[in-house]
């Protein structure tokens, strides 16, 4: 795959699969823009990374659920770059909590973040991204899995499946694709923290290979989508799980 001459933004690009994702591209050949939403440096330290890479990576600091500073992120990407040709939002957060624990405010800041911030940015995209572009969103596994605790993410990552499903008819004319990426497990702080050793070693004995995913796993399946090896596949939910549902 080669990204030379091509415009990449990533959100939530600077740890997890979103740092994976952003130096592939660029080790490709895209010029990424890459947001993150506290730490600086980690996105500093992402930036160090892909000092050797093809693609020029820069950062921005972005809040997603924040429609202006959305706008602010495609127009740095636009105004260094000279335009956009992907958009992979890989921005979320996640606290488990059941029905009974849960409160109005963990759920307004949850569907904030995750499905407002993510329809901030397919909207952005919709309206700004050059023909031939590809949009992937990161979805999960557990719509597949249902377990405990998960009701309001699951909620937001369903809504974002549905929300990629009409996009991908909306923006098909301009050979624009749009598709998700549910992964499973993956061993990254935000799927690490907060869970005991045991609990971690249960999610990796559920898998067929007996393992969580890596970062670089959802990568493979987000740089196959954004090629032009994909650009028959669109509307769908790829689920990166190794077999796990």
């Amino acid at each position: 795959m080669s990204g030379a001459g091509q415009v990449a933004i990533v959100t939530g690009g600077s740890g997890g699969i979103g740092r994976e994702t952003v130096l592939r591209l660029a080790a490709s050949g895209y010029d990424v823009v890459a947001s993150y939403s506290s730490s600086e440096q980690e996105a500093q330290a992402l930036v160090d990374a892909s000092g050797d890479l093809p693609g020029t990576v820069i950062i921005m600091k972005t809040n997603v659920a924040d429609a202006g500073e959305v706008v602010a992120l495609f127009d740095k990407a636009e105004d260094r770059f000279g335009g956009v040709d992907v958009l992979v939002t890989a921005a979320g957060i996640f606290k488990p909590a059941t029905f009974a624990e849960a409160d109005d405010a963990h759920f307004d800041r949850e569907m904030a973040v995750n499905l407002k911030g993510t329809f901030l940015c397919l909207a952005q995209a919709a309206k700004r991204l050059r023909d031939g572009g590809r949009i992937v969103a990161i979805s999960t596994t557990t719509l597949a899995l249902k377990p405990p605790g998960y009701g309001i993410y699951n909620a937001a990552k369903g809504a974002i499946e549905a929300m990629i499903a009409v996009l991908a008819k909306e923006v098909g004319g301009r050979g624009i694709t749009a598709n998700c990426v549910a992964p499973g497990p993956v061993e990254t702080e935000f799927f690490l923290k907060g869970k005991s050793k045991d609990e971690i070693a249960a999610r990796a004995a559920g898998s067929p290979a007996g393992r969580l995913g890596q970062p670089d796993d959802i990568a493979d399946a987000i740089e196959l989508l954004v090629s032009d090896k994909a650009q028959w596949i669109s509307g769908q939910s790829v689920r990166a799980n190794g077999g796990m549902a």
